[in-house]
Parts: C-alpha cells; structure tokens; sequence
C-alpha cells in the first residue's frame, strides 16, 4: 500500500490554543476552521478544540458541516451569507453572520419583516447575532468609516437582531514594521469609541505581534496549526507545534553516473557519480510542482536536498554516495522534523497554500 499519508496531531492543535491563549490573556478565542480546517479537517479540529469560545468558517455549508458533527459552540460566518434564503438557516441552527454590505443589511431586515407575518414560524422568535465589519484599509470586505453609522443603526434597530458586534481586519499584520497596521487599528478605534458592544480584529499574525488589537475576540486560523504567520519565522518560534506531517517512504534506489540527468526535462544533472532516492509523494498529492532544486526533504534524521522536476506521483532526492537512508524509509516532506514555512519559501508561495493544498489522494490520520 502507498504510504503517503498526513498525519494530523490533535494535541498540537490543543497546545496551540493554549498558546494564543497566552499571548491574548484578556480576549476570547475565535478559532478560524474554514477550508475544512486549513486542509486539517474541519470536524475532527473542532472537536479537538471544544475549549475554544466559538469557531469561524467562510460559509453556511462549513457551519452546517459543524453542526452536524456535534459541535455546539458559537460559529461565525466569515463572509456572511450569499443570498437572503440563508437567513432561515442561520436562526434555525444558531449561527452568527458577518455583515460586510448594505444588501445583507437590507436582506436582513426584509426578513425580520416576512417572519414577523409568520407568528407560527419556527424562526419567528428566534433573534440574530451579527458581527458588522468596518473596513478599515484592507479593502475588500467592509463598509467605509462614512458608511458604517448607518447600517449600525439600522441593525440596532431591527428587532430581529439581538446584538451586534463589531469586527475589522488587517491588511498587514504579519509586517511587523508597516505603519498601516497602527492606522487601521486607529481607525477601529475611533469608531468604536463609545460603543459597549465586543470588538474582534486581531487575525494570527496581530495576536503575536499586535496586542493593542486584541481587544474581545481574537481570529487565530494559521497560528492553530502551528505555523508561523510571519516572514522568517517559524511555528516552534512562538512555541506552536507542528499539526501537519506530510510524509511518505523511499521506494526506489538507483545509482547515477557523473554528467546523467534526472526526470523530465532532465533539468538536473549529476556533478558527480551519487545515488538517487525515489519518494511516492508528487504533486498529485499536493506537494508543489514548482518547488526549486534543492528543497530539504527529511530522511532518517537528516535532509537531502530535492533534484529534478517533481512529477505527478513521485520526487528524486540526491541521496549522495553514502548516507543513512534506505529502501522503506519514512520521509516527511514537512511536519515537526521539517517546518512547512521552509518548504513554502523554497516553493515561493505561503504554509497556507501546502497545508490547504494536500489532495484526497492521501490517506489522513488523526493522533489525540
């Protein structure tokens, strides 16, 4: 049997919440578990996590996957809803909504008005958490400074809505240095002065670098699963472990001549006579196709240096002429022996694009 597999450990993910605990002693925990828990399994992570005060997915089909596998805690969605028929769905399983546009205002209150006319209706007394999300400078979701008043005091108003919360975002929060952060976080500040209602704007990257936006709730997603969400650093840095091993086995060993290539377009070539392992992992599995020459993969306590293209189910490693690796070694391609940050700066991309990027073609396993 192949032996590509991601091992995913649950007690990893529990640590790092503790962690972020930690680093934002006075807020609540949002933990973020969208994209089915950054590629570690939506159910099984939340399960895991029963000691977070709610949990945060993009959309109602993520929320409603949460319910269904039990989970009772307070869930936001991130993106709100997509169409005005969601409503109903959203009262009937308890689940809070961001609302980032005027239609959902609108949307909201058109629906508070049809069920009002339906006093029998399972949702008629049923009441709406919302999270009402200023855009402070990201630009891509949110109502303006100029804007948000408004839609405050529509929603305050409605009486189908029990509360609402307050919410924005950083742009740049894993740039320690970049002054935009201290303005975004001004302008949130400004416009929650005054108002008694939570606040939530600190993502990952502003719980370790940013206490001053903290504030009610924090929005850990990446930091979770033991990455690091800033530049040049990794998980074990801030004390987070590792949640996800990518591993495999060496399956093949063949000997290589001075001057011969290796896979296609035979862009690697030997400088020397060397051996070469073979690994049943490729990108068919989720590995990066684009991942340079040289890229670490660990075997047996030590990491040999990728070669050649990676094809579809398998990679080459230069095992060189002597070494301690053998046929039917376990390699990790990332994991606690090689942090996945590394591997992302080889590949010229981010942990969050390997981690969500694993396909259903490796087996995955969950250690508690």
């Amino acid at each position: 049997m192949r032996a590509t597999r991601a091992v995913i450990d649950l007690k990893a993910i529990q640590n790092n919440l503790a962690v972020i605990r930690l680093l934002a002693p006075k807020s609540k925990v949002m933990a973020v578990v969208k994209a089915d828990a950054y590629g570690h399994g939506i159910s099984k992570v939340a399960t895991a996590l029963a000691e977070a005060d709610a949990f945060a997915v993009a959309c109602l089909e993520e929320a409603l996957t949460l319910r269904q596998a039990g989970i009772e805690r307070p869930i936001v969605l991130l993106e709100g809803f997509f169409e005005a028929q969601e409503i109903e769905s959203i009262l009937e399983f308890n689940l809070q909504t961001v609302v980032h546009q005027q239609r959902q205002v609108d949307e909201i209150i058109q629906a508070a008005q049809t069920l009002a006319g339906k006093p029998n209706s399972t949702n008629s007394n049923r009441k709406l958490t919302v999270w009402l999300k200023l855009d402070s400078g990201m630009n891509r979701l949110g109502f303006t400074a100029n804007e948000i008043g408004h839609a405050l005091e529509q929603l305050q108003a409605c009486p189908m809505v029990a509360r609402v919360n307050l919410m924005s975002h950083l742009a740049c929060a894993d740039e320690i240095s970049n002054p935009m952060n201290r303005r975004q976080i001004s302008l949130f500040n400004q416009f929650c002065f005054g108002q008694t209602a939570p606040r939530s704007m600190a993502n990952s990257a502003a719980v370790i670098a940013w206490p001053e936006s903290h504030f009610d709730w924090v929005r850990p997603g990446i930091a979770l699963y033991g990455c690091s969400p800033l530049a040049n650093y990794s998980g074990s840095d801030h004390h987070l472990h590792s949640a996800m091993t990518l591993q495999s086995q060496l399956f093949a060993i063949h000997k290589l001549a001075a001057g011969e290539s290796v896979g296609y377009g035979a862009s690697w070539r030997s400088d020397r006579a060397t051996r070469i392992g073979v690994v049943a992992i490729g990108y068919g599995d989720g590995y990066p196709r684009h991942a340079k020459q040289g890229t670490p993969v660990w075997i047996n306590g030590r990491t040999y240096p990728l070669v050649g293209q990676v094809s579809m189910d398998m990679l080459t490693v230069d095992l060189g002429t002597e070494g301690e690796a053998n046929l039917g070694d376990r390699v990790v391609l990332w994991g606690s022996e090689l942090p996945v940050e590394t591997i992302a700066t080889y590949a010229g991309t981010i942990p969050y694009t390997l981690l969500c990027g694993v396909t259903s073609r490796v087996k995955f396993e969950w250690h508690s």
